[in-house]
């Protein structure tokens, strides 16, 4: 068989896979939670089975430990939490008219003899932007509020994902092993090795992003905490989490507190300033120790690719697709990496050719 007609039969596998993952994406979220879990989790059993337990031994005692973990977090974390969340969702969307209203006042004054040698146009125009820009960030607040997952999907989220994690964990070496004899027997050697990069590098990058969520999360929660912000804990918690996508949690968290701030100490300019530079120090941090150290250079996955590939397979897949961002953009990336590679070799890059 030629290597363009495996070629073409792999894109349309690809392409297969891809439409049956769309059609299906609405019942996917637990099962590919479950994978993503039983995947991290992997490493742990194999160490435990290197001690002389057996799989199962091994499985049951990550699943006993992740289930004393999630009730030790439901009983200590979600009492301090759930007062603040139920507080935040119903002054959301009265919080949104406040800050219109406060961008009202502040049009009237010194932004409105700043903007007085403007022409009227452009005075309309900037007001008009404005807002927009908070009449749209009401409409986000609503979504997130009255959106979400359904009763359904969020009960399979919590009953399902645990069950399909514990019997993919179960047999996840048997899998691996499975699929491995699945491999061409011509290009094996060449697929387990870009496997093993894309492995390499999406454990590499998930699990030192995790940490720096962790990290940036717990600082953002107490530095606002301690400033005194309503619900800075909630505020600072969501920071740390979208953190995950680089530069947006920082965005994220500074709109949300910001405003916040600027509803609660306005006109107070230190206090606000002050919310503001917790998540300037909190990027220092992240860019300059955090990252270089958690995640480091050996993960190949640019910032922008990977904002892209966010913001690309959640719009095709949903949150589903958000999920399955990262592995898919290791993929495209090491498979990308490697046609340059062999492009680099080939006689169509360097000309060898017969008369």
């Amino acid at each position: 068989m030629t290597i363009g007609r495996q070629a073409l039969i792999w894109a349309v596998v690809a392409i297969v896979f891809g439409l049956v993952l769309h059609l299906l994406s609405s019942i996917m979220l637990p099962f590919v939670a479950g994978m993503a879990i039983a995947y991290f989790l992997d490493p742990a059993a194999d160490r435990l089975e290197d001690m002389g337990l057996s799989r199962m031994a091994a499985t049951s005692v990550i699943s006993v430990v992740g289930l004393l973990i999630f009730i030790l977090v439901l009983v200590l974390v979600l009492p301090v939490l759930q007062d603040q969340i139920i507080k935040f969702i119903e002054r959301a969307p009265g919080y949104v008219d406040q800050l219109r209203q406060l961008f009202n006042r502040i049009m009237d004054g010194r932004i409105a003899e700043f903007i007085a040698g403007f022409d009227t146009d452009a005075r309309a125009a900037f007001t008009d932007i404005a807002k927009s820009a908070f009449g749209w960030a009401g409409q986000v607040f609503q979504r997130a509020i009255s959106g979400g997952l359904a009763f359904v999907s969020f009960m399979s989220l919590v009953f399902v994902t645990p069950v399909v994690a514990f019997y993919l964990l179960l047999d996840w070496d048997r899998m691996v092993e499975q699929m491995d004899s699945w491999l061409p027997r011509d290009h094996a050697t060449t697929v387990r090795r870009l496997i093993g990069e894309m492995d390499g590098m999406l454990s590499g990058f998930v699990r030192g992003q995790v940490t720096v969520c962790f990290v940036l999360g717990t600082f953002y929660a107490t530095a606002l905490s301690i400033i005194g912000l309503d619900f800075g804990l909630v505020v600072g918690l969501i920071a740390g989490l979208v953190s995950f996508i680089p530069f947006v949690g920082a965005l994220v968290g500074m709109f949300l507190s910001v405003g916040l701030a600027l509803i609660q100490f306005w006109p107070d300019p230190l206090m606000i300033g002050a919310v503001a530079a917790v998540f300037f120090v909190g990027q220092a941090i992240e860019g300059n120790i955090l990252t270089p150290w958690l995640v480091g250079s050996r993960v190949k996955l640019h910032p922008v690719w990977v904002i892209f590939a966010l913001f690309a397979f959640g719009t095709l897949f949903g949150f589903v697709g958000v999920l399955l961002a990262l592995p898919l953009a290791a993929l495209i990336g090491v498979l990308t990496r490697f046609g340059i590679g062999e492009y680099l070799k080939s006689d169509l890059y360097k000309g060898n050719h017969r008369e």
